[in-house]
């Protein structure tokens, strides 16, 4: 699930926390390292759970409406196609799911219900919706399209949702994008039989990614005297105030790269550190972030620092 660019993100928000406190901690950084990329499965499982909570919302919206005094013929009969997406009933009775979510607390749609019915409320709105319930008959895989779709237009574009997921926890604002991404591939995989494998996603890809983040982690703490040494020798008329915090973190993450991971290709570095300059810091720390590891890199090879094996120079 989590990809190597995300877990050098990881590792910089780690890093950062690291710098702004007062009484700097190795082992408590690892563990914040851990949990936070923990945080993303649990996030994935919250949303998926949010999908069911909309079927459940329009269940209880189908007999709310049948009990008025005055209901309506339509409201007396209303389509249960969406109460009965075939998708979302597999989900409701994923003892997986509800393992998980017991298991973490995770009951945010119960004690705040209100964001489920605001999503119900604007899918309820859309001519597709209305469409989807006008229909006869569904097959699983048109009940999987629709539950993708109404993932995609409802839940993950909603400002609301993302705010509030943002005030629980402060790691999932970079998260959620990939888990949004994660979520639909696993959606348009699942069937009936696959259920319980898909709804509680991987956290890695392999054990080594984990290693890498914490090895990225260490490596660039233990060795800051020295990572610090070289960014200064290499940017004599930058006084060290007018670097961004973010930039020195980052050319430090990339120097700890070259010297110490020997299976990372430095185009592969670079290309990523350049990519989180970008999206992380400010707008002109891409190109100073990519001049120094440029030069960083000429340098190291001629002297022989630059240790790479395999595909590592290319």
């Amino acid at each position: 699930m989590l990809t190597r660019r995300h877990i050098r993100v990881k590792v910089l928000q780690s890093l950062y926390a690291m710098h702004q406190s007062d009484r700097p901690d190795l082992e408590k950084q690892e563990k914040f390292l851990v949990y936070s990329m923990e945080q993303m499965q649990q996030l994935q499982v919250l949303l998926l759970q949010m999908l069911v909570e909309l079927r459940n919302q329009a269940e209880s919206y189908l007999e709310k409406s049948k009990a008025k005094h005055l209901a309506t013929q339509e409201e007396k009969n209303p389509s249960r196609a969406f109460v009965d997406n075939q998708l979302l009933t597999v989900l409701g009775e994923s003892e997986a799911l509800a393992d998980y979510l017991k298991k973490h607390k995770l009951n945010y749609w119960k004690q705040d219900d209100e964001y489920v019915a605001i999503l119900f409320k604007n899918l309820r709105k859309t001519d597709w919706y209305r469409d989807y319930l006008l229909e006869d008959e569904h097959n699983f895989k048109q009940d999987r399209e629709f539950v993708v779709r109404v993932y995609k237009q409802i839940v993950a574009v909603d400002d609301k949702l993302y705010d509030y997921l943002e005030d629980k926890r402060l790691t999932w604002l970079d998260d959620y994008p990939l888990v949004n991404t994660s979520l639909v591939r696993a959606l348009g995989k699942m069937n009936a039989q696959n259920i319980d494998e898909l709804v509680v996603p991987a956290q890695y890809k392999s054990e080594d990614d984990k290693e890498f983040a914490l090895s990225l982690l260490r490596k660039t703490i233990l060795n800051d005297d020295k990572l610090t040494g070289i960014i200064d020798g290499k940017t004599p008329n930058w006084d060290k105030e007018r670097i961004a915090e973010i930039d020195m973190l980052i050319l430090k993450m990339g120097i700890a790269e070259f010297l110490y991971f020997p299976s990372i290709p430095v185009r592969a570095t670079i290309n990523e550190y350049l990519e989180i300059a970008k999206e992380y810091s400010t707008p002109k720390s891409s190109l100073f972030v990519n001049g120094i590891l440029d030069k960083l890199v000429k340098d190291f090879t001629a002297d022989g620092s630059l240790n790479k094996i395999g595909r590592g120079l290319q």
